[in-house]
Protein backbone atom coordinates (compact mmCIF):
# COMPACT_ATOMS: atom_id res chain seq x y z
CA UNK A 1 0.00 0.00 0.00
CA UNK A 2 1.39 3.39 -1.04
CA UNK A 3 0.98 5.42 2.16
CA UNK A 4 2.41 8.60 0.65
CA UNK A 5 -0.11 8.47 -2.20
CA UNK A 6 -2.98 8.26 0.32
CA UNK A 7 -1.57 11.19 2.29
CA UNK A 8 -1.19 13.28 -0.88
CA UNK A 9 -4.77 12.57 -1.98
CA UNK A 10 -6.28 13.45 1.41
CA UNK A 11 -4.03 16.54 1.62
CA UNK A 12 -5.83 17.93 -1.45
CA UNK A 13 -8.81 18.50 0.84
CA UNK A 14 -7.34 18.60 4.37
CA UNK A 15 -4.60 21.08 3.52
CA UNK A 16 -1.84 22.02 5.92
CA UNK A 17 -2.67 19.06 8.17
CA UNK A 18 -0.31 16.31 7.00
CA UNK A 19 0.55 15.32 10.58
CA UNK A 20 -3.15 14.85 11.40
CA UNK A 21 -3.61 12.68 8.31
CA UNK A 22 -0.58 10.57 9.29
CA UNK A 23 -1.98 10.12 12.79
CA UNK A 24 -5.34 8.97 11.40
CA UNK A 25 -3.60 6.53 9.04
CA UNK A 26 -1.42 5.26 11.88
CA UNK A 27 -4.52 4.51 13.92
CA UNK A 28 -6.17 2.79 10.94
CA UNK A 29 -3.12 0.62 10.21
CA UNK A 30 -2.81 -0.34 13.87
CA UNK A 31 -6.22 -1.99 13.66
CA UNK A 32 -7.65 0.37 16.27
CA UNK A 33 -10.27 3.12 16.26
CA UNK A 34 -9.90 6.89 16.41
CA UNK A 35 -11.43 9.53 18.70
CA UNK A 36 -11.29 13.07 17.34
CA UNK A 37 -11.94 15.63 20.06
CA UNK A 38 -12.31 19.11 18.64
CA UNK A 39 -14.63 22.08 18.21
CA UNK A 40 -17.27 21.91 15.44
CA UNK A 41 -16.48 22.95 11.90
CA UNK A 42 -12.77 22.14 11.59
CA UNK A 43 -13.04 19.27 9.10
CA UNK A 44 -13.55 16.09 11.14
CA UNK A 45 -16.23 14.76 8.75
CA UNK A 46 -14.20 15.73 5.70
CA UNK A 47 -11.16 13.90 7.10
CA UNK A 48 -13.13 10.67 7.56
CA UNK A 49 -14.77 10.90 4.14
CA UNK A 50 -11.49 11.74 2.40
CA UNK A 51 -9.69 8.77 3.94
CA UNK A 52 -12.43 6.38 2.87
CA UNK A 53 -12.39 7.65 -0.72
CA UNK A 54 -8.60 7.58 -1.03
CA UNK A 55 -8.61 3.93 0.09
CA UNK A 56 -11.79 2.98 -1.80
CA UNK A 57 -13.62 1.93 1.36
CA UNK A 58 -17.35 2.08 2.06
CA UNK A 59 -18.36 4.95 4.34
CA UNK A 60 -21.27 5.75 6.66
CA UNK A 61 -21.92 8.69 8.95
CA UNK A 62 -24.07 8.28 12.05
CA UNK A 63 -25.25 11.45 13.78
CA UNK A 64 -25.46 10.56 17.46
CA UNK A 65 -28.45 12.15 19.22
CA UNK A 66 -30.26 11.50 22.48
CA UNK A 67 -33.03 9.54 20.71
CA UNK A 68 -30.69 7.31 18.67
CA UNK A 69 -31.36 3.61 19.36
CA UNK A 70 -28.85 0.71 19.22
CA UNK A 71 -30.83 -0.78 16.31
CA UNK A 72 -30.25 2.47 14.36
CA UNK A 73 -26.57 1.52 14.40
CA UNK A 74 -26.58 -2.27 14.14
CA UNK A 75 -29.71 -2.80 12.04
CA UNK A 76 -32.80 -4.84 12.89
CA UNK A 77 -34.93 -7.78 11.76
CA UNK A 78 -37.95 -6.81 9.64
CA UNK A 79 -40.79 -9.15 8.73
CA UNK A 80 -40.81 -9.95 5.00
CA UNK A 81 -44.41 -10.56 3.91
CA UNK A 82 -43.45 -12.41 0.72
CA UNK A 83 -41.10 -14.81 2.51
CA UNK A 84 -43.19 -14.99 5.68
CA UNK A 85 -40.12 -14.60 7.86
CA UNK A 86 -37.95 -12.01 9.56
CA UNK A 87 -35.05 -10.70 7.47
CA UNK A 88 -32.10 -8.83 8.94
CA UNK A 89 -31.56 -5.34 7.51
CA UNK A 90 -27.98 -4.19 8.03
CA UNK A 91 -27.42 -0.87 9.77
CA UNK A 92 -24.75 1.73 8.96
CA UNK A 93 -22.21 -0.09 11.14
CA UNK A 94 -21.74 -2.54 8.22
CA UNK A 95 -19.28 -0.26 6.43
CA UNK A 96 -15.49 -0.10 6.34
CA UNK A 97 -15.26 3.43 7.72
CA UNK A 98 -17.93 4.59 10.17
CA UNK A 99 -18.05 8.18 11.40
CA UNK A 100 -19.77 8.37 14.79
CA UNK A 101 -20.46 12.09 14.94
CA UNK A 102 -20.79 13.61 18.43
CA UNK A 103 -20.74 10.20 20.09
CA UNK A 104 -21.26 11.72 23.55
CA UNK A 105 -24.73 12.99 22.62
CA UNK A 106 -26.22 9.48 22.58
CA UNK A 107 -27.27 7.56 25.68
CA UNK A 108 -24.82 5.10 27.27
CA UNK A 109 -26.89 2.16 25.95
CA UNK A 110 -26.47 3.37 22.36
CA UNK A 111 -22.80 4.20 22.89
CA UNK A 112 -22.29 0.65 24.13
CA UNK A 113 -23.77 -0.81 20.93
CA UNK A 114 -21.09 0.96 18.92
CA UNK A 115 -18.29 0.16 21.32
CA UNK A 116 -19.24 -3.53 21.37
CA UNK A 117 -18.97 -3.58 17.58
CA UNK A 118 -15.58 -1.87 17.83
CA UNK A 119 -14.26 -4.43 20.29
CA UNK A 120 -15.75 -7.62 18.83
CA UNK A 121 -16.00 -6.58 15.14
CA UNK A 122 -19.41 -8.20 15.11
CA UNK A 123 -22.96 -7.43 16.18
CA UNK A 124 -25.60 -9.70 17.67
CA UNK A 125 -29.24 -9.08 16.80
CA UNK A 126 -32.08 -11.36 17.94
CA UNK A 127 -29.58 -13.96 19.08
CA UNK A 128 -27.75 -14.15 15.76
CA UNK A 129 -24.20 -12.88 15.23
CA UNK A 130 -23.15 -10.96 12.11
CA UNK A 131 -19.52 -10.28 11.22
CA UNK A 132 -18.52 -6.73 10.30
CA UNK A 133 -16.49 -6.06 7.13
CA UNK A 134 -12.70 -6.00 7.01
CA UNK A 135 -11.18 -3.53 7.40
CA UNK A 136 -13.43 -1.89 9.99
CA UNK A 137 -12.50 1.57 11.27
CA UNK A 138 -14.55 3.83 13.54
CA UNK A 139 -13.83 7.55 13.76
CA UNK A 140 -15.79 9.03 16.66
CA UNK A 141 -16.00 12.75 17.33
CA UNK A 142 -16.89 14.80 20.36
CA UNK A 143 -16.83 18.47 21.29
CA UNK A 144 -14.62 19.07 24.36
CA UNK A 145 -16.22 22.43 25.16
CA UNK A 146 -19.92 21.63 25.17
CA UNK A 147 -21.39 19.55 28.00
CA UNK A 148 -25.12 20.40 27.93
CA UNK A 149 -27.16 17.40 26.79
CA UNK A 150 -24.18 15.05 26.56
CA UNK A 151 -23.30 11.70 28.11
CA UNK A 152 -19.51 11.76 28.58
CA UNK A 153 -17.71 8.54 27.73
CA UNK A 154 -16.50 6.78 30.90
CA UNK A 155 -12.86 5.73 31.21
CA UNK A 156 -13.62 2.11 30.27
CA UNK A 157 -15.10 3.26 26.94
CA UNK A 158 -12.41 5.86 26.24
CA UNK A 159 -9.91 3.01 26.61
CA UNK A 160 -11.46 1.32 23.53
CA UNK A 161 -10.03 4.01 21.24
CA UNK A 162 -6.47 3.43 20.07
CA UNK A 163 -5.77 7.14 19.63
CA UNK A 164 -7.27 10.52 20.43
CA UNK A 165 -6.33 13.48 18.24
CA UNK A 166 -7.59 16.94 17.31
CA UNK A 167 -7.69 18.46 13.83
CA UNK A 168 -7.30 22.10 14.83
CA UNK A 169 -8.10 25.18 12.79
CA UNK A 170 -6.80 25.32 9.21
CA UNK A 171 -3.87 27.59 8.33
CA UNK A 172 -5.05 31.21 7.70
CA UNK A 173 -4.34 31.04 3.95
CA UNK A 174 -6.42 27.84 3.60
CA UNK A 175 -9.24 29.30 5.69
CA UNK A 176 -9.25 32.37 3.44
CA UNK A 177 -9.68 30.14 0.36
CA UNK A 178 -12.61 28.41 2.08
CA UNK A 179 -14.20 31.82 2.73
CA UNK A 180 -13.77 32.64 -0.97
CA UNK A 181 -15.67 29.56 -2.05
CA UNK A 182 -13.30 26.57 -1.91
CA UNK A 183 -15.74 24.18 -0.24
CA UNK A 184 -13.76 21.17 1.14
CA UNK A 185 -16.77 18.86 0.79
CA UNK A 186 -16.97 19.53 -2.95
CA UNK A 187 -13.24 18.81 -3.27
CA UNK A 188 -13.78 15.35 -1.74
CA UNK A 189 -15.39 14.28 -5.03
CA UNK A 190 -12.04 14.83 -6.76
CA UNK A 191 -10.13 12.41 -4.52
CA UNK A 192 -8.88 9.36 -6.41
CA UNK A 193 -8.74 5.87 -5.00
CA UNK A 194 -5.04 5.02 -4.67
CA UNK A 195 -5.29 1.74 -2.73
CA UNK A 196 -7.20 -1.45 -3.43
CA UNK A 197 -8.99 -3.59 -0.86
CA UNK A 198 -6.30 -6.23 -1.30
CA UNK A 199 -3.52 -3.64 -0.76
CA UNK A 200 -5.13 -2.54 2.51
CA UNK A 201 -5.59 -6.05 3.91
CA UNK A 202 -1.99 -6.85 2.98
CA UNK A 203 -0.77 -3.66 4.69
CA UNK A 204 -2.68 -4.51 7.88
CA UNK A 205 -1.11 -7.98 7.90
CA UNK A 206 2.37 -6.52 7.33
CA UNK A 207 1.91 -4.14 10.26
CA UNK A 208 1.02 -7.07 12.52
CA UNK A 209 4.25 -8.82 11.51
CA UNK A 210 6.53 -5.86 12.29
CA UNK A 211 9.17 -6.83 14.85
CA UNK A 212 9.01 -5.44 18.38
CA UNK A 213 12.23 -6.15 20.27
CA UNK A 214 12.35 -7.03 24.00
CA UNK A 215 14.17 -3.73 24.62
CA UNK A 216 11.38 -1.67 23.03
CA UNK A 217 8.78 -3.76 24.88
CA UNK A 218 10.60 -2.97 28.15
CA UNK A 219 10.56 0.73 27.18
CA UNK A 220 6.80 0.60 26.66
CA UNK A 221 6.26 -1.23 29.94
CA UNK A 222 8.38 1.24 31.89
CA UNK A 223 6.26 4.13 30.61
CA UNK A 224 3.02 2.28 31.39
CA UNK A 225 4.15 1.36 34.92
CA UNK A 226 5.17 4.98 35.54
CA UNK A 227 1.57 6.09 34.77
CA UNK A 228 0.27 3.62 37.38
CA UNK A 229 2.63 4.86 40.11
CA UNK A 230 2.71 8.59 39.37
CA UNK A 231 1.39 10.66 42.32
CA UNK A 232 -0.54 13.03 40.03
CA UNK A 233 -2.32 10.22 38.16
CA UNK A 234 -5.41 8.62 39.71
CA UNK A 235 -5.85 5.97 37.00
CA UNK A 236 -2.92 4.70 34.94
CA UNK A 237 -2.69 2.99 31.56
CA UNK A 238 -4.35 -0.43 31.21
CA UNK A 239 -2.93 -3.52 29.54
CA UNK A 240 -5.16 -2.71 26.55
CA UNK A 241 -3.52 0.72 26.43
CA UNK A 242 -0.06 -0.85 26.39
CA UNK A 243 -1.16 -3.10 23.52
CA UNK A 244 -2.52 -0.13 21.56
CA UNK A 245 0.79 1.67 22.11
CA UNK A 246 2.75 -1.25 20.65
CA UNK A 247 0.33 -1.62 17.71
CA UNK A 248 0.48 2.10 16.87
CA UNK A 249 4.28 2.06 17.15
CA UNK A 250 4.32 -0.81 14.62
CA UNK A 251 2.05 1.19 12.30
CA UNK A 252 4.41 4.17 12.61
CA UNK A 253 7.36 1.95 11.68
CA UNK A 254 5.41 0.69 8.65
CA UNK A 255 4.68 4.24 7.48
CA UNK A 256 8.40 4.97 7.81
CA UNK A 257 9.08 1.86 5.69
CA UNK A 258 10.75 -0.20 8.41
CA UNK A 259 10.01 -3.78 9.46
CA UNK A 260 11.00 -3.22 13.09
CA UNK A 261 10.06 -0.75 15.83
CA UNK A 262 12.52 1.75 17.28
CA UNK A 263 11.94 3.82 20.44
CA UNK A 264 11.25 6.94 18.35
CA UNK A 265 8.19 5.18 16.88
CA UNK A 266 6.81 4.74 20.41
CA UNK A 267 7.59 8.36 21.28
CA UNK A 268 5.81 9.61 18.13
CA UNK A 269 2.48 8.10 19.21
CA UNK A 270 2.86 8.35 22.98
CA UNK A 271 0.60 11.35 23.62
CA UNK A 272 -2.28 10.50 21.23
CA UNK A 273 -2.33 6.88 22.45
CA UNK A 274 -2.03 7.43 26.21
CA UNK A 275 -3.37 10.88 27.11
CA UNK A 276 -7.06 9.89 27.03
CA UNK A 277 -6.45 6.74 29.09
CA UNK A 278 -5.14 8.31 32.27
CA UNK A 279 -7.13 10.18 34.89
CA UNK A 280 -5.04 13.04 36.23
CA UNK A 281 -5.61 14.98 39.42
CA UNK A 282 -7.66 18.16 39.01
CA UNK A 283 -5.71 21.01 37.49
CA UNK A 284 -3.16 18.73 35.84
CA UNK A 285 -2.94 18.32 32.07
CA UNK A 286 -2.78 14.67 30.93
CA UNK A 287 -0.65 15.40 27.86
CA UNK A 288 1.91 17.33 29.94
CA UNK A 289 2.06 14.44 32.40
CA UNK A 290 2.79 11.94 29.60
CA UNK A 291 5.61 14.14 28.30
CA UNK A 292 6.97 14.51 31.85
CA UNK A 293 6.94 10.73 32.35
CA UNK A 294 8.82 10.30 29.07
CA UNK A 295 11.57 12.61 30.34
CA UNK A 296 11.92 10.39 33.44
CA UNK A 297 12.28 7.14 31.46
CA UNK A 298 15.54 6.03 29.90
CA UNK A 299 15.20 5.71 26.13
CA UNK A 300 16.96 2.55 24.83
CA UNK A 301 19.57 3.01 22.13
Amino acid sequence: MDIQAVIEEVSKVIRGKEEVIKQALTCFLSGGHLLVEDVPGVGKTVLALSLSRAMDLSFARIQFTSDLLPSDITGSSIFDQSRREFVFQEGPIFNNVVLADEINRATPKTQSALLEAMAERQVTVDGKTYQLPEPFFVIATQNPMEHYGTYPLPESQMDRFAMKISVGYPPPEVEKEILMGANPLSLVEEIRSVASHRDILQALEEVRRIYLSPEVADFIMEIVIHTRKHPEILLGVSTRGALHLSHCAKATAYIKERDFVVPEDVIDVLVPVLSHRIVAREGTNAEDLIRRILSEVKVPR
